[in-house]
């Protein structure tokens, strides 16, 4: 009896995973008003029910928490990146060099997992507001954390923290829009010499 629970949780759990991922990478690539329903469900391998009957809230609830699994995502390349060297200037170029190296693996499709859905939703999905406040919260502790251990005060922590991300979020648009990794280069290059002028 548990044997046969244990495999009938297994796909569940699977296919639920499998429509956040989905759902994650089409809303990076299309936006939320151009991300259906069916498409996801399509891009995901699971039928229409199977959608609804994890997101009964519908496409604003599964968008919600595909937000939350970009902001997971960006976390762990963000915790990498900082976490990459003693050195806070290393730290933050290894930053921009992580997320230049895989914007170029999605040949510049995949950027800010967040940012094309919180533009168009922005006023009129509450719901989707909460979790991309929560992101780039979540964002910014994490810097600030790391800034807080190099020796730096709370409150020019905090105000860094929220220029690293800021720097970092246009950077990796414009380098969408150009196709290039220098724009994010040059972001780590000029973050760098700014994080450099706040050692203890």
């Amino acid at each position: 009896m548990k044997t046969a629970v244990k495999s009938a949780e297994k796909p569940t759990t699977g296919t639920r995973e499998r429509i956040v991922r989905a759902t994650s990478r089409l809303l990076q690539r299309q936006g939320y008003e151009g991300t259906g329903i069916k498409q996801i469900s399509r891009e995901a391998e699971a039928t229409l029910g199977s959608v609804y009957h994890f997101f009964p809230g519908g496409k604003q609830e599964l968008a919600a928490e595909a937000i939350r699994h970009g902001d997971e995502e960006f976390a762990v390349l963000l915790r990498a990146g900082l976490g990459s060297s003693e050195d806070l200037a290393e730290a933050v170029t290894a930053c921009t060099t992580l997320l230049a190296r895989e914007l170029r693996a999605s040949d510049w499709q995949d950027g800010c997992p967040i940012t094309s859905t919180a533009l168009e939703t922005v006023g009129r999905a509450p719901v989707i507001e909460q979790a991309v406040a929560e992101a780039f919260a979540n964002w910014r502790a994490i810097v600030e954390e790391r800034l807080r251990a190099a020796g730096i005060g709370p409150e020019d922590s905090r105000e860094l923290a929220g220029t690293v991300i800021s720097t970092l979020e246009g950077a990796e648009l414009a380098a969408q829009l150009a196709r290039s990794e220098e724009p994010l280069h040059a972001s780590g290059r000029h973050l760098a010499r700014l994080l450099s002028t706040y050692r203890p």
